[in-house]
């Protein structure tokens, strides 16, 4: 087993404690943290000289959309939209309908590098690209062992396009992940949001994941069309409606949760839900900020994304902070 030594750094624990080594070091046999520390007397096949430098866990990145790197430096043509529905009918949805499957490969790519330089060694991922869906998440997945870092992706399910459009690929690739078990790539079965999936589709969506033991992620109240278009639809508040398919639970994400109202946090609570804020993304797109403290004290689990803006979780906790 490969013994790998990252000597003379400060190490930033993130224990309980809060505890921070100076002059100490981090020793790792095979896949395992053993030893944290004093470590400088142990042998290792392998010797990293930190320099000083800050050794901590790596940072996780809970929310992103990797292909969304294909939209740096665009402006989509026409009218500029004036709501957020207008934001996804006009860029979001026009672009990934024109991903390739290069693209695909090569927007993972570059944004996979730049997580490696800012810390962040997992990223969990919501994907779409509806003319080369089949066979997406494994050309994601090659990007992640490519680039070494661990990644948990799903498949955007939705009945924009076609009606339960990613269904199979999220079975398929659950399957996969399950069968594989090496822990570095894992799987989620992935929804767009309650206003774009119809009551069949949930339906289905909700039995596939319940047999396959997975768990889900799905955007919710990110603005207020999610809410209105769910309520006129389907008569339901986007919350209700997921938590009675049997979305919610402890292995289930649910990213912005702007305008998730007392009741509905309290359901994130009480199922174990897990809540991710996306600031950076929220601003760019003029919507409101995530209810943060409301949703800590709630006693909701809370994490960060950065929904395709950026791999800086640093600057992505610094905005969240000032928010």
């Amino acid at each position: 087993m490969k013994r790998t030594l990252i000597s003379n750094g400060t190490v930033v624990t993130l224990n309980e404690g809060g505890e921070i080594l100076p002059k100490a070091g981090v020793l790792i046999e095979g896949t395992t943290i053993s030893a944290v520390g004093k470590v400088d007397h142990l042998k290792a096949d392998q010797v990293i000289d930190a320099h000083g430098r800050v050794i901590m866990p790596g940072l996780i990145n809970v929310h992103h959309h990797l292909y969304s790197t294909m939209a740096r430096g665009y402006t989509p043509p026409g009218v500029p939209a004036t709501n957020f529905k207008e934001i996804l009918e006009r860029l979001w949805w026009k672009l990934d309908y024109a991903l390739t499957t290069e693209d695909v490969y090569h927007s993972a790519l570059l944004p996979l590098t730049e997580a490696i330089r800012a810390g962040c060694t997992t990223i969990i991922d919501h994907h779409a690209s509806p003319s080369c869906r089949d066979g997406s998440l494994d050309v994601i997945e090659r990007a992640f062992r490519e680039c070494g870092l661990n990644g948990c992706l799903c498949y955007e399910v939705s009945d924009r396009n076609v009606k339960g459009a990613g269904i199979e690929e999220n079975v398929r690739f659950i399957k996969k992940c399950a069968k594989a078990g090496d822990g570095q790539i894992a799987a989620l079965f992935g929804l767009h949001a309650s206003m774009t999936v119809g009551p069949a589709t949930l339906e289905r969506c909700a039995a596939e994941g319940r047999a396959l033991g997975a768990g889900f992620h799905v955007h919710i109240d990110e603005a207020e069309c999610d809410g209105e278009e769910s309520l006129r639809l389907f008569g339901e508040k986007p919350v209700d409606r997921l938590a009675k398919a049997g979305i919610t639970g402890s292995k289930s994400i649910f990213a912005h949760c702007i305008h998730l109202d007392e009741g509905g946090r309290a359901i994130l609570a009480e199922t174990g839900s897990m809540a991710v804020t996306n600031p950076e993304s929220n601003m760019n797109n003029g919507l409101f900020m995530t209810p943060l403290l409301e949703l800590i004290r709630q006693g909701v689990l809370v994490g960060l994304g950065t929904d395709g803006m950026s791999n800086a979780m640093i600057a992505q906790a610094r905005a969240a902070y000032l928010a």
